[in-house]
């Protein structure tokens, strides 16, 4: 169970910071499992009629990589590589039994350039796809365009996620609230089978390609599939029980893995906690608290990721407006920077240089189901070598940027306006807003597909 906090965090007395957390809760997680609140009621998926789809401007030129699948090697590289600009030598990543070689231990993302090929079938559509939480569809929008082109009706309740499949040939969207996935067909963009796995919130897979994990959130446990048949193999519970006085509902949402895939780092939204879970095992090795370190309010953990060099994660914190610093190796915190109000989504830059961090502009939608004002929602551009801002890029008359990924040459971010009914297309190279698409309300883990890349570790596309 979780240690008691400081007296200084008041974490016990009941405020509108419990209230917060509460409606936090609503906001991201199942529906069978939150508390039922009125500022969550479908009234606020439908209150930005007023705010049509617009494109600002053409869209930009090239198009993603539709090259023939790379071939993917279990065996580590035998040279050790240099790092550029320096005279460091690295040796050779020694991975786990299975997954694909770490080319560049530099840079673990190093098969996902602009330019690298991509395993995906090379006549993909070049498609967006938006999941809704509040019609259980999922907007496909054309990424040359910016013109919504179909709406997939899944049959389902609560859609989190678009995942594509760890050879990329598949994408699955996360159908939670009737427990299935949906497939997705990226050559045609239409949907196929239903596939019975419960409460599936998000998605991931073992850099061996061998096993799928899903984060059934409601649930509180990580389940352990056969990629391939979908056969159940193991449940795991997760400590990832509510810290809210009087809730029980838990959460475990999102996740990385470390360079040589011996394990992954996951979060627990409502614990305020990480969890280290070892991947041959699926054993939980080790926890971690995100308290202190300067933060003021309960902690609420949501996408992670791996720093290119493979030596620290990054984990973004809604409720303290800003990313944590993790060494995955000792489960301890290096540093916290503050991004933006309602920090969120993670994704790394095309080139890997950067990450750009989505700060939603709130901690959650309130009671009034307003669209956001002016001076609300934001991206966060982080130099991660430097663990610094360089640069905060606001969406024009307020936003609230989600769960995304960026276009398979890099020059487009997309983004889903979680509390907008709505998607951005926002230019990398000054942070200019190029699209605003409208969508049925509550947007949530978009997937921009294709992109350059061997295999997908899972979520909205944790490319290799």
């Amino acid at each position: 169970m979780c240690a008691p906090r400081s007296a200084t965090h008041h974490w016990w007395r009941p405020s509108l910071l419990a209230v917060a957390v509460l409606v936090a809760a609503s906001a991201c997680t199942d529906a069978s499992a939150r508390p039922s609140l009125s500022g969550t009621s479908d009234a606020h998926a439908h209150d930005v009629t007023t705010r049509p789809p617009f494109t600002l401007v053409p869209a930009p030129a090239g198009a993603a990589s539709t090259a023939s699948p790379a071939a993917i090697t279990p065996t580590a590289p035998t040279a050790p590589t240099t790092v550029p600009g320096s005279t460091t030598t690295l040796a050779p990543v020694k991975t786990i039994a299975g997954m694909p070689a770490v080319v560049d231990p530099a840079n673990l993302y190093s098969e996902a350039l602009a330019g690298k090929p991509s395993g995906a079938p090379a006549n993909a559509k070049q498609y967006v796809y938006v999941p809704s939480d509040q019609d259980g569809s999922v907007t496909v929008i054309d990424q040359a365009t910016f013109q919504v082109v179909d709406t997939l009706v899944t049959g389902g309740k609560l859609v989190q996620h678009v995942v594509p499949g760890y050879d990329l040939q598949t994408l699955y969207a996360n159908v939670s609230g009737s427990n299935f996935l949906r497939e997705i067909d990226p050559v045609t963009g239409k949907q196929g089978a239903k596939i019975p796995v419960d409460a599936p919130y998000n998605l991931y897979f073992t850099p061996d390609g061998t096993r799928a994990l899903v984060m059934a959130e409601r649930r509180n446990r990580i389940d352990v599939y056969d990629r391939l048949t979908w056969k159940l193999l193991k449940k795991v519970p997760v400590p990832c029980q509510s810290r809210v006085r009087g809730q029980s509902y838990g959460g475990v949402n999102h996740a990385d893995w470390s360079i040589d895939g011996r394990y992954f780092l996951a979060t627990c939204e409502f614990a305020g906690r990480m969890i280290k879970v070892d991947t041959e095992s699926m054993e939980i090795v080790a926890t971690l608290d995100l308290e202190g370190a300067g933060a003021t309010r309960m902690a609420m953990p949501q996408d992670v990721r791996i720093t290119p060099d493979g030596k620290k994660f990054y984990v973004a914190d809604m409720m303290n407006d800003g990313v944590w610093v993790v060494d995955g190796e000792t489960m301890k915190v290096v540093t916290r920077i503050e991004t933006g109000k309602g920090a969120h989504g993670i994704y790394p830059s095309r080139d890997g240089s950067v990450f750009y961090v989505a700060n939603r502009g709130r901690f959650y939608a309130e009671t009034d189901n307003r669209r956001s004002k002016p001076g609300e929602g934001s991206v966060s551009v982080v130099d991660w070598r430097a663990d610094k801002v360089t640069t905060t890029w606001p969406i024009p008359d307020g936003g609230s940027p989600d769960m995304g990924g960026v276009s398979a040459d890099g020059t487009t971010l997309w983004l889903s306006g979680r509390y907008d009914a709505e998607v951005y297309a926002i230019d990398t190279s000054n942070g200019q807003l190029r699209a605003r698409i409208g969508t049925p309300g509550s947007p949530h883990g978009l997937c921009v597909f294709p992109q350059p890349g061997r295999y997908s570790l899972g979520h909205t596309g944790n490319y290799r």
